[in-house]
């Protein structure tokens, strides 16, 4: 699919608040897509979580400690639309 994010803001309970190039958007739910789990445990820390950023090379979203996440999965998550019909 390859559409890349263009925008991300932080929300309260762990949502983000995304915005893709073809101008699909909406919230997304980390807490509930990772569990938390492996290199997504600091995120639980407010604080942290709060530092997302776009990485405008890959187009997706990413933490200060190497976190990210495949855009296709962002964008099926808001869309519905699974990754292999989208693509």
């Amino acid at each position: 699919m390859l559409k890349d994010i263009v925008e991300v803001t932080a929300r309260p309970s762990y949502k983000l608040f995304v915005r893709f190039e073809d101008g699909i958007s909406g919230e997304f739910d980390l807490a509930a897509a990772t569990g938390f789990a492996g290199v997504f445990a600091p995120m639980r820390d407010s604080t942290v979580f709060a530092s997302v950023t776009v990485n405008k090379e890959l187009g997706t979203v990413q933490w200060p400690n190497g976190a990210d996440l495949d855009p296709d999965v962002i964008y099926a998550g808001l869309t519905g639309i699974s990754v292999q019909l989208a693509a």
